[in-house]
């Protein structure tokens, strides 16, 4: 299992177990002698409780660490320079010869081939 898998079971059991205390902790709904529910206040304000724990739980689980990681490749995209060593998102390789505004393009190999690519589509800087 990778860690992405983990990071997303570990996520869906947390929010089972905070589902199924919540849910435990809600009274049920009982009727008086007229007919009318009571208890339907704290069943409520314990939903809303178990609604804002289940997305801050996804908040710090989930979206997060994907803003984070979103940064860091756009920083890495935006600090490119001629000469760097480059892998695409299709797993080409090659040196930066030129780059735009949005397009770099590299030449791969001895052959000096030069392809021309969006930035978006550079996956990472190597060595």
């Amino acid at each position: 299992m990778n860690s992405k898998t983990k990071k997303i079971v570990s996520v869906v059991s947390v929010v089972l177990l905070l589902t199924l205390c919540f849910a435990g902790c809600m009274p049920a709904a009982t009727t008086t002698a007229d007919g009318t529910a009571a208890g339907g206040t704290s069943s409520t304000v314990s939903f809303i409780v178990s609604m804002v724990v289940l997305f801050a739980v996804f908040y710090f689980f989930m979206i997060r660490p994907e803003k984070k990681r979103k940064k860091k490749v756009e920083d890495m995209r935006s600090s490119l320079s001629t000469g760097d060593k480059i892998v695409t998102i299709g797993g080409i390789m090659g040196n930066i010869v030129s780059i735009g505004e949005d397009t770099i393009t590299f030449e791969t190999g001895e052959d000096r081939v030069r392809l021309q690519v969006a930035k978006w589509a550079i996956s990472r800087k190597t060595k």
